[in-house]
């Protein structure tokens, strides 16, 4: 069991389902969509910096809960800053005064900005416009700078003119230069370099020296775009041969990078990808920066853009092992940008080489690795024998669309799922054959998604014939490193569980029975248990309990937070003096080495946030990185009993012997046998992540 559907099926859609025979949609399900929506709202954000203003034991004015909103959205912290501004808001309308409401805003449009997400970031900014403060150099110049961040980012070039024209006019000397950068980089981006370059002139010469590199490199830029490739490449090397410290290092890299766009332009792909794989080497060594003048424009360079065109002059040379190794290091570098210096992952630093996962693989089994370009993919088969590869003609945005249709079918429970299984499957598969492996049958098929595919369930994709389940037992690996790593770890047997079953929460969500009953149910396959249900279900039983036991298994509400993953939490029973918030980032600081399998019974925890490149982070990667050896969790929220019957199968095939994605094939086709659970929806919302070969239990005593 875990948490209520979020679904958005109308009554109509529901009588059609049940018609069909398929079990009814769960009742919650609007007033649990409806929470999700309003997680960001003026209103909830505004009720959340109450209750945090009130735990506080420091407790600081408005204006400095601003002041400690803005220090942390440049450090990177964006959740952090959104309660600190939350903090400020509270005080404001406590106060009913308008100059810290409009200014607690502002810095919640620039950290909702920073974190990507746009509409928050769009709304906040316009409720610090409509509101009348003291200066409005302070707080309507930089919310309309985020407008302008934001149309600039939706492509909307013309209209982020008009709101960087009117930051410019309001600024203060010191800010001005920043948004003259930003509209000049719009222009660029827009093709309208020569615009450009007078909008870099018009900034003062000691302004532009203070700007230093950051100026440089959005000169260069604009040269390039001017066709001026000479003169763009005689100051990227200005930029390159600076020894400077501090951001030095990172202008360094993207003059590296502009050098590789230069010799583009020129027509020299060689000389390209040896600037491109040179700027690769460099951003190996170099954490993201949250602190330079570009991050603060909202408008600062993509880390993962490099390693992406690295990838596409690679493909374009036909050299195809050269792009798998670029995709795998893409992966590693995106989850250092994520995590950074606020947990200590062991496995972002991890590397493989194509021998070393191909010696990592047995008789039938095959690594089916993705990675999404903005135009164009590339999927990849590795075998022990071999690697084979095909180029996928559609890119980010067309899968993204393909994968949002096929989810929303799913979770709707539509008809068409089938015919949009068929279609996404032939998009994806069809240009690799997954009967080539040694023994000409594909037993175990390894997945490292990619972008937007990390949301899409492949042991539903349908060949026409069957689903993909019914072929292949399937596990979901972050990397192919990350998985050779967790196959190498091999097995033990397991001997205790410790459950969490329908915990006590304070926040406004519906109990779970079923999740009772689930949770004592697996708690029978183990020989030792302890299990904790409702009230005694808390999170400092978990910290103290998940280190000794070798299955942890966790029934409950889960919410995922698109601000910040880390801060992604499964909701434990509350306490008079913990409210019982179990986040990712506890995880990462945890001792879970023993721990062989953990089940996330819950609301989509197996997602977190695709940003910029790849690397998926929260539930996911800090369990695997605290040491557990895998993981069960859902793509999506799951229906009471058909997930009673999954689990049920599952832990039955595991007391067996069989393997964990072995069991879980079996316990989704069992599941799937069933007329009223049918649909994709009630048997595939479960991926095994990690070690798919893992034996919980010892294979011999089981028989």
């Amino acid at each position: 069991m875990a948490c209520a559907l979020l679904l958005a099926t109308a009554a109509q859609a529901q009588s059609a389902a049940t018609a069909d025979g398929l079990a009814p949609a769960n009742t919650q399900a609007r007033d649990a969509l409806a929470r999700q929506r309003d997680a960001e709202s003026l209103f909830s954000v505004s009720a959340e910096g109450k209750a945090l203003y009130e735990r506080d034991v420091v407790k600081l004015d408005g204006y400095g809960y601003c002041g400690r909103s803005i220090a942390l959205a440049e450090q990177g912290e964006f959740r952090q800053s959104i309660r600190a501004a939350s903090k400020a808001l509270h005080l404001g309308q406590a106060d009913d005064n308008d100059d810290l409401k409009s200014l607690a805003q502002r810095d919640l449009a620039i950290a909702y900005n920073y974190a990507g997400l746009l509409d928050e970031a769009e709304r906040f900014a316009n409720g610090s416009l409509a509101l009348t403060p003291k200066n409005p150099q302070q707080a309507h110049a930089p919310s309309l700078k985020v407008l302008g961040d934001i149309a600039v980012r939706r492509a909307r070039y013309g209209d982020a003119a008009g709101y960087y024209g009117r930051s410019i006019a309001l600024a203060s000397d010191r800010f001005r230069p920043l948004v003259q950068v930003s509209l000049a980089n719009a222009y660029t981006a827009a093709g309208r370099a020569p615009e450009a370059l007078k909008q870099l002139d018009q900034v003062p010469v000691r302004e532009a020296d203070k700007l230093g590199p950051f100026y440089k490199r959005s000169r260069a830029n604009a040269l390039l775009g001017s066709a001026q490739p000479n003169e763009a490449l005689l100051l990227f090397k200005q930029v390159l041969a600076d020894p400077g410290t501090g951001d030095a290092a990172y202008h360094r890299l993207w003059a590296s990078e502009g050098i590789a766009r230069v010799e583009v332009a020129r027509g020299d792909k060689a000389a390209a990808l040896t600037s491109y794989l040179d700027t690769v080497q460099q951003a190996e060594r170099l954490r993201s920066k949250f602190t330079s003048e570009e991050f603060k424009t909202g408008l600062f360079g993509d880390i993962q853009q490099v390693f992406d065109a690295a990838l596409n002059l690679s493909l374009d040379a036909r050299n195809y092992e050269a792009a798998w190794t670029l995709s795998e290091a893409s992966r590693s570098r995106q989850l250092l940008d994520s995590i950074r210096d606020r947990a200590s992952d062991t496995l972002a630093q991890e590397r493989v080489s194509l021998a070393e996962l191909q010696r990592s693989l047995g008789a039938g089994d095959a690594v089916l690795q993705f990675h999404v370009l903005a135009d164009r993919s590339i999927v990849w088969l590795v075998t022990r024998s071999g690697l084979s590869a095909a180029v996928i003609p559609q890119g980010q945005a067309s899968l993204a669309k393909q994968v949002d249709g096929f989810r929303s079918s799913v979770i709707e429970r539509r008809r068409d799922t089938t015919a949009l299984a068929q279609q996404l499957y032939k998009s994806l598969l069809s240009g690799v054959d997954l009967g080539q492996t040694d023994d000409k049958s594909t037993r175990r098929l390894f997945v490292v998604p990619h972008g937007p595919l990390h949301y899409l369930p492949f042991q539903a994709l349908h060949d026409g014939r069957g689903f993909l389940v019914e072929r292949s037992a399937l596990a979901v690996w972050p990397s192919a490193a990350v998985g050779s790593k967790l196959l190498a770890r091999g097995n033990a047997q397991a001997s205790s569980l410790l459950g969490f079953g329908n915990p006590a929460t304070d926040r406004d969500v519906p109990p779970l029975p079923g999740a009772e009953r689930e949770v004592q149910k697996v708690a029978r396959q183990f020989g030792r248990s302890e299990v904790f249900v409702q009230q005694e279900a808390t999170k400092q039983r978990f910290k103290e309990g998940a280190a000794s036991a070798s299955v942890v298994h966790i029934a409950a509400h889960a919410e995922l937070d698109e601000v910040d993953p880390l801060f992604s939490r499964v909701l434990l029973a509350s306490t008079p003096s913990e409210p019982g918030l179990l986040e990712a980032r506890d995880i990462y600081n945890l001792k879970l080495d023993g721990v062989r399998l953990m089940t996330l019974s819950a609301c989509e925890s197996g997602l977190g946030k695709v940003a910029r490149g790849d690397e998926i982070v929260g539930f996911t990667h800090s369990i695997l990185s605290a040491g557990a050896n895998s993981i069960v969790a859902s793509l999506w929220p799951v229906a009471d009993e058909s997930t009673d019957l999954l689990m049920t199968r599952l832990y039955r095939e595991l007391a067996g012997g069989r393997d964990l994605m072995g069991a879980m094939q079996q316990a989704e086709l069992e599941v799937q046998k069933n007329r009223r659970f049918a649909h994709p929806f009630f048997w595939a919302p479960f991926n095994v992540i990690g070690n798919g070969r893992l034996q919980v239990f010892n294979a011999v005593a089981a028989r």
